[in-house]
């Protein structure tokens, strides 16, 4: 007799519990095995067949438990551990409080020996055997994530429906929560306490979801298949295999950019993964360490001391600071004899840094960062880099020139990754820097591939491309005239589809097209306008001026992982109900709405423990609360208690004993 798995249950992994089965535990036990109560709690749960439950008991239920005094509980247990040899601990996490007791039973119906899939429904009263089930299973959809990032993790997190048959592939085994890589770099936070293992998101997941870590070479649209090598060590002649797909979702993030600068590869540190963190940090100390030997000439010690950063976006103005409070608050206590030698310059080709932030917040950065002493250098573009110089041109007159330096973190952009050029020439995108997606982040021409975060670009479609086709589905009765109410059926999809529409209404201060075509008539009070289709165009002739590309942040991934799970959550209900936009080219509507960004602010690091703060709305903020919001936030927005338990203590850490000087 085969067994069969039934439609929706999912095999998980045994769960245990971190702290121990100590003598409070025992006590909690034994008080539990001679309360009455408790007694009719165990019983129902056995009765269930080792369920996770919660039992409230208290005085009023005693009458019930009565009944059950003949129960032999001591028999029942060892015939129930007998019976489930898998059955797992019971332990009491709570105490007595008002005549009630709180219990928690954790079981685990996974049995290792005999590979059987636990139902509630599935055994008897005693247990003894299993129900054969003769229907067939309905076969899963398959879904390939590429990347463990900041998209990827935020699809695994938000996906909820057990249709699909998820397989993660990507060559690390772990989230890392990027914002706080600077924080590493100089021993404020501890590598380990902004990673989180992938496994322990997808453990806790309700869906079938594997994981496997290779790194993909290349994608095969057309037999939906991708190929992989594994970047383990497996002593096998067959390193390479194949995975196929019905959904993929490609989220590998971006490389840096290099510009193909001459030795920003060999000669440069980076700052996008964990490990160039933990680099950077050794390298650090050991350039402290180096400078305090004793044969060492003053010339030696400042090239050695010299640090250079290349490129003035948030990453590069956060490790500056970072590396300015190292210098201020833990080197002139540790290395006092080099503390004079120590140069922080920072490198930027345009006119600003911090260039997408407000200028408040743009002028405040480069005073402060004068003020403390470090080189801020506008205007000079990096042209080569070299084991022991920089060269340097300026870009007013054209001056080059050559500076020794000790350390370069490079820290000027992003570029696609081999992989994702290669796709991009197999569907003809081979000129563009990402990929390009729909609104509904779908690679363009491939209705089963999507592409999220900074891998990817959405190609949002122009609303003067689409102008004749939405005055015709504006124009319900064919008259050729578009009239006030025929325009407030349609404005809200316009918007949704076109949202530079929306931005073009905002930057013109009215609230809706409707107010604006009135103010084009300059009539605003009359209620019957009419336009044609050339009035039309002309309206909205400028409205595509108002698009812009989303930024490639940690924030944007984020969003956009989120809204594809909850699409995949609802792909089968939206086939039948689609509840999008109505299709502007076609009938119906679309299944669902397109992604929408809505950005939560931004900030900046400027080190003395200030950090500047742009939120929405224009509100601009600069000071000491400010670096308490930013600590409150990051921490809130960590992706386990595990992790935010680590970097709260890290701080705490940090602010009693200083930073962590170790070289390891």
């Amino acid at each position: 007799m085969q067994l069969v798995k039934r439609p929706g249950t999912i095999v998980t992994a045994p769960r245990t519990f971190p702290f121990p089965f100590t003598w409070l535990s025992f006590y909690f036990f034994f008080l539990l095995a001679f309360s009455s109560a408790a007694e009719s709690a165990i019983w129902l749960f056995l009765r269930k067949e080792a369920t996770p439950s919660i039992f409230w008991l208290s005085a009023n239920n005693r009458s019930k438990t009565q009944k059950m005094r003949s129960f032999n509980f001591f028999g029942r247990l060892s015939r129930a551990f007998h019976d489930y040899p898998s059955l797992s601990k019971i332990i009491v996490v709570s105490t007595i409080s008002g005549g009630s007791l709180i219990a928690y039973a954790e079981a685990n119906a996974y049995n290792d020996s005999k590979n059987h899939v636990a139902h509630a429904d599935a055994v008897t009263s005693n247990g003894a055997h299993w129900t054969a089930l003769s229907e067939v299973v309905p076969k899963k959809k398959k879904v390939v994530l590429l990347g463990t990032g900041w998209a990827g993790m935020s699809f695994l997190k938000n996906l909820n429906n057990p249709t699909y048959e998820v397989e993660v592939v990507s060559p690390r085994n772990f989230f890392v929560f990027t914002p706080l890589l600077p924080s590493v770099t100089c021993g404020k936070v501890e590598a380990r306490s902004i990673v989180e293992p992938i496994r322990n998101i997808i453990r806790k997941k309700n869906v079938d979801i594997s994981f496997t870590e290779a790194e993909c070479l290349k994608i095969d649209p057309e037999n939906k298949k991708i190929y992989c090598r594994a970047t383990l060590n497996t002593n096998s002649n067959v390193e390479e295999f194949a995975v196929d797909f019905d959904y993929l979702i490609i989220a590998v993030g971006a490389q840096v950019n290099t510009f193909n600068t001459p030795g920003v590869k060999e000669n440069c540190h980076f700052l996008k993964e964990i490990d160039d963190a933990q680099k950077i940090r050794k390298n650090v100390i050991e350039s402290f360490e180096k400078a305090s030997l004793p044969n060492l000439s003053d010339e030696e010690r400042k090239k050695i001391l010299h640090f250079v950063i290349v490129g003035g976006g948030p990453t590069g103005v956060e490790f500056a600071a970072e590396l300015h409070d190292f210098v201020n608050e833990d080197v002139v206590k540790l290395y006092p004899m080099v503390r004079a030698y120590v140069k922080i310059t920072l490198l930027e080709a345009t006119d600003h840094i911090l260039n997408m932030f407000d200028k408040r917040i743009t002028n405040f950065a480069e005073h402060k960062f004068g003020r403390e002493g470090i080189d801020v250098k506008l205007g000079s573009m990096v042209t080569e880099i070299s084991k022991n110089e920089i060269s340097t041109k300026e870009r007013g007159n054209g001056k080059t020139t050559s500076t020794p330096y000790g350390m370069v973190l490079w820290s000027t952009g992003i570029g696609p990754r081999p992989l994702i050029k290669e796709f991009m020439k197999q569907i003809g995108q081979g000129n563009r820097r990402a990929l390009a997606t729909d609104e509904w982040l779908r690679v363009e021409g491939l209705d089963n591939i999507y592409a999220l975060g900074d891998c990817a670009t959405i190609n949002q479609r122009k609303v003067m491309e689409d102008i004749s086709e939405i005055f015709k589905k504006a124009d319900t009765d064919n008259s050729g005239t578009l009239t006030v109410k025929e325009f407030q059926e349609i404005i809200d999809d316009i918007c949704e589809r076109y949202p530079q529409v929306e931005l073009y209404l905002k930057s013109k201060q009215v609230r809706n097209i409707v107010d604006f075509l009135k103010e084009a008539q300059g009539d605003a009070a009359k209620e019957s306008i009419e336009l044609n289709i050339e009035e039309f165009k002309s309206a909205l002739s400028q409205a595509d001026s108002q698009m812009k590309n989303l930024p490639a942040t940690a924030q944007v991934a984020n969003q956009q992982g989120a809204y594809l799970a909850k699409c995949f959550n609802r792909m089968e209900e939206c086939e039948k109900n689609p509840e999008g936009p109505t299709r502007i080219r076609g009938t119906g509507r679309h299944r669902f709405h397109p992604f929408s960004y809505r950005h939560l602010g931004q900030f900046a690091p400027l080190g003395g423990e200030q950090t500047a703060a742009q939120l929405p709305g224009d509100w601009v903020s600069i000071g000491h609360s400010e670096q308490w919001l930013w600590y409150s936030v990051y921490a809130s927005k960590q992706v386990s208690w595990r992790t935010r338990a680590l970097v709260v203590s890290d701080w705490v850490r940090r602010f009693i004993f200083g930073r962590d000087t170790s070289g390891i």
